[in-house]
């Protein structure tokens, strides 16, 4: 049976992944919503560019309605996207979100007492885990022992700015429910999975607009201190990524064990290794970089395979909703400083 699936809310570039990552795998997007109400016009534009194959659909509402589609995939405005995520479930389909998949506590409690109710998927993509071949191997090489057991991990998460093309929606924070809970959504997922921790607390948090006075809504900085049982682990999130760099962001991941560590430098190695995914791997046997650029990544498969086999391979429903919990918590929490009003 092949999966049918259609993007609605198409107003971040995430889409694209999200929706490649499926294909890939062999499911088929049968429509994406292209009317009013579709996104964002250059996300659109983008699309149509990107899948020119898949037909697009004026009324969303029409894709939502639709029998035949299994699954609905969306980056729309993150507050959008549990109101339309429950309305998807309710129809009978399964939900796939960008990260975060939810702006506040409240969208999230209804999401999982829709999700109860309906037993369908939701599911967040958590792209920096999910789409980054180096964390894949990472956790081939933590699962195999070879830095022990996991008792920290470092996660930093800057992004460059890029001002001039942001929307209005994107320097409020009740609309994507703040750094903590957007950026920072994707470090707390590494941490429950490098560690295997389930009862975890946030020790501290903080958001801050130090660079931005005239968007008092926005937060460009942001930090999380994470306690379990066994480990700990430290968030730092941020919006200054200079211009002078390659990328959009020198995202790291550093893992610490027992008996070695692991850093993975994910989209760029500033000590001039031309590419990706890279993976510094230290123990009592070796100190080497590995490319994992080729390093297969199983989250379409495992969720087309969910979708038909009513099973939760790629990611179980409980680790989706505790990590948007503790994500919303700390941000709710968080102090404030600078500029924020």
């Amino acid at each position: 049976m092949t999966i049918r699936f259609a993007a609605v809310g198409l107003d971040h570039r995430h889409i694209y992944g999200q929706v490649a990552c499926l294909i890939d795998a062999g499911a088929a997007c049968v429509g994406y919503a292209s009317g009013t109400s579709g996104g964002d016009p250059h996300v659109l534009e983008g699309f149509a560019e990107r899948f020119p194959r898949v037909p697009a659909v004026d009324d969303a509402q029409r894709l939502l309605d639709d029998p035949s589609i299994d699954l609905i995939v969306s980056a729309a405005i993150p507050d959008a996207r549990a109101p339309l995520g429950i309305a998807a479930m309710r129809r009978g389909k399964d939900f796939m979100s960008d990260k975060p998949g939810f702006a506040s506590l409240d969208q999230l409690d209804a999401a999982e007492a829709a999700q109860r109710e309906t037993g369908r998927i939701y599911s967040v993509c958590f792209s920096e885990r999910f789409e980054v071949p180096a964390v894949a191997r990472a956790q081939a090489l933590v699962a195999d022992g070879a830095i022990g057991t996991v008792v920290q991990t470092v996660g930093l998460g800057p992004h460059r700015l890029n001002r001039h093309l942001r929307p209005d929606w994107f320097f409020d924070a009740a609309r994507y429910g703040g750094i903590v809970n957007d950026i920072a959504s994707h470090q707390i997922d590494q941490f429950l999975v490098f560690t295997g921790a389930t009862e975890v607390e946030f020790a501290a948090s903080t958001v801050a607009n130090f660079a931005t006075p005239d968007a008092p809504r926005f937060e460009d900085f942001g930090e999380v201190l994470l306690r379990a049982p066994g480990a700990s682990g430290y968030i730092r999130v941020d919006w200054y990524t200079p211009d002078g760099l390659a990328t959009w962001g020198d995202g790291r991941l550093t893992i610490l064990g027992t008996e070695g560590f692991i850093e993975l430098r994910k989209y760029v190695d500033i000590a001039g290794r031309p590419g990706t995914d890279h993976l510094f791997l230290v123990n009592g046997e070796e100190t080497r970089h590995i490319d994992c650029a080729d390093e297969p990544l199983s989250y379409g498969a495992r969720l087309i395979a969910d979708v038909r086999n009513r099973t939760e391979t790629a990611m179980s429903q409980a680790h989706c909703f505790r990590t948007s919990r503790l994500a919303l918590e700390a941000q709710a929490r968080a102090a404030r400083l600078g500029h924020l009003t």
